[in-house]
């Protein structure tokens, strides 16, 4: 939550912004657009508002996300250096697997003003609608105290309304002593009030224009506009240009519904109808209920509509063409906003796993993950069946650790900085903690024991703008490349999803890249990690550290049998205990249970050594 809300707010400067734009756009096509086109600008308004609300995968929002990082406090960069503390863990935790080697990275929790931001803004929610419940129950005690309109002349009067506005629906009409101006309420069921004053005066045109205006209100779905105004306005009731907008949203829409009055009307009644809400005007109700809508409003609002009466004149075909035109023009610039404000999208990135036409098994694997949260993914090439526990945390993105190696890997293959016959990296002369890390390196031995200066060296060699090509064109996670080239797949703006990672293994496997069979065969050859009579297993652990602790652990790979081929990916999630060598014990249970794999060689077999960041 307190990521969420410092992502909303930064998405609520770029909405502020928008907002600007739209009220110039507005201000300088006013006379481009028709009374109805000024009102329904607000509706593409009221979309962007619920983008920030909604799974949509951004394009660039995250991009500008990067640049706000040190003030979301979230993330961090790589430190330099390897704790001894780190280590010891690391080799404690794999004794039985494989040895973990990892660099610590530093990366702080959500800080205290995520909290407090939080909870102000839940603060802010809860008023809100506490302020809207007290007005719906006023209005729920004024409908229970109003009863049936019962004069004659006024009902006769209203069925003649209902016939100028061709509705044909019967909407209940009732009378009461509690408001002092009319209104229409309701969205499913629509009733009108009138203030009993008003009747025992009867005036007929009064009357007359009073309801053809609330009949306008139903005609055009106002009701709904009335619910969606009042929902952003309690989440964003911290914003002032929102609420300013929905505010001149209401004048727009009072303004468009006297406008369809006025078209109904002899153009010797426009001055009549501005003399009704000049004389409404002195009736305005200070507590207006938030989900009806009446003829009245505010002193500003009764001021813009009878100047839109006085100048009023029907809109000719070639303004109308025009208010088309322009508003074509502003959505397109306001649809075109909307990766920019993809908050839940950004917070989750979630990758979209199409169902459709596949052989799909959930399996609910909660007791062998236990104390983690995480999925396991299965893909048997042969059959085309997937096999997944978790969709939710199976289509989550998230940091691939040291499974980007193998990706790295191949990059430098085909960048021609390595071969596979030559391969070899001499040692850079810095002491690490771990001896096998401080010799020279080919790929297979730097695989083995996931030597992270070796495959920095190969980003090193390339440039940001080829590795950013290459993520995209093998499609590897989110394809973000954010920051240094020593850490974008460390913790940092790259990520990917479980079921991504299957799938890209499965293009690594069939080649589907187009790359050199010698350079695939050498990365498939680096990561085999067993072969015996029932089979080959290869695969890739990786492990996400913060501050010290194992968060997250990875391990991908794939099973060759005789007739067979099985993609797998596990990843567990932790707070302080999920490494590389745990998903990969756990991994071993799942396939044993599957009866894919014997879990006594991996039990027996230590001679591979694999390192995880």
């Amino acid at each position: 939550m307190p990521e969420f809300i410092i992502r909303f707010l930064i998405c609520n400067i770029f909405i502020s912004i928008i907002i600007a734009i739209l009220l110039l756009l507005k201000h300088l096509l006013q006379n481009n657009l028709t009374r109805r086109m000024h009102y329904n600008l607000w509706f593409l308004l009221l979309a962007l508002l619920a983008v920030p609300f909604i799974p949509i995968q951004p394009i660039y929002f995250l991009q500008i996300l990067a640049w706000f990082k040190n003030f979301k406090n979230i993330s961090g960069s790589p430190s330099e250096t390897i704790t001894e503390q780190t280590a010891a863990q690391n080799e404690l935790s794999s004794a039985n697997w494989m040895n973990d080697f990892s660099i610590s990275v530093s990366r702080n929790t959500p800080s205290t003003i995520g909290f407090a931001l939080s909870i102000l803004w839940g603060i802010g929610v809860f008023i809100m609608i506490m302020l809207i419940i007290n007005s719906i129950l006023r209005l729920n005690k004024i409908k229970k105290s109003a009863l049936p309109l019962q004069n004659a002349a006024v009902h006769r009067l209203y069925c003649s309304c209902l016939d100028e506005m061709h509705i044909t629906k019967p909407i209940p009409i009732y009378s009461t002593a509690f408001l002092r101006s009319p209104i229409i309420t309701g969205l499913f069921k629509p009733c009108i009030y009138l203030p009993i004053h008003l009747i025992s005066d009867y005036n007929a045109n009064d009357i007359r224009y009073m309801l053809l205006h609330e009949l306008g209100h139903y005609k055009y779905k106002d009701a709904l506009a009335n619910y969606l105004m009042n929902i952003f306005g309690v989440l964003y009731w911290f914003n002032p240009l929102v609420w300013y907008s929905l505010k001149e949203m209401k004048t727009d829409r009072e303004v468009a519904c006297d406008t369809a009055v006025l078209k109904l009307l002899n153009e010797n009644a426009y001055q009549d109808y501005g003399k009704t809400l000049i004389h409404f005007a002195e009736k305005i109700s200070l507590t207006p209920f938030p989900f009806a809508t009446g003829i009245s409003g505010s002193m500003k609002q009764m001021k813009k509509r009878v100047i839109n009466i006085a100048n009023y004149h029907p809109d000719s075909f070639r303004k109308k063409i025009h208010s088309i035109l322009a508003y074509l023009m502003i959505a397109t610039f306001l649809l075109g906003a909307t990766p920019f404000l993809s908050i839940q999208a950004a917070e989750k990135n979630h990758y979209y796993f199409n169902e459709k036409n596949r052989d799909i098994t959930y399996i609910d694997l909660s007791d062998a993950f236990k104390e983690y949260h995480g999925s396991f993914v299965l893909y048997d090439a042969t059959k085309d069946s997937w096999l997944i526990y978790n969709k939710e945390y199976a289509t989550t993105r998230i940091c691939p650790a040291s499974t980007f190696k193998i990706y790295s890997a191949l990059l430098g293959l085909e960048s021609g900085i390595i071969t596979p016959e030559q391969s070899l990296i001499p040692w850079n002369g810095q002491t690490y903690i771990y001896d096998l890390w401080n010799t020279n390196q080919t790929l297979k031995s730097a695989m083995q024991n996931s030597v992270t200066w070796y495959f920095q060296a190969l980003d090193r060699q390339s440039s940001l703008s080829s590795i950013k090509k290459y993520v995209q064109e093998i499609g590897y996670g989110n394809q973000l490349i954010e920051g240094d080239l020593s850490s974008y797949w460390i913790n940092s703006s790259l990520k990917i999803s479980p079921i991504e990672q299957v799938e890209l293994l499965k293009k690594l496997y069939y080649n589907d890249f187009g790359f050199s069979p010698e350079n695939i065969k050498a990365v498939k050859d680096s990561i085999r990690l067993y072969s015996t009579d029932s089979g080959t297993l290869s695969g890739k652990t990786g492990t996400e550290e913060i501050n010290g602790y194992n968060t997250s652990g990875w391990f991908i790979g794939y099973i060759e049998q005789n007739d067979h081929t099985y993609f797998f990916a596990t990843n567990i999630q932790n707070e302080t205990l999920a490494s590389g060598p745990l998903a990969t014990k756990l991994t071993f249970s799942i396939l044993s249970d599957l009866i894919l794999w014997d879990i006594k060689y991996a039990e027996q077999d230590q001679a591979y050594y694999h390192s995880d960041f």
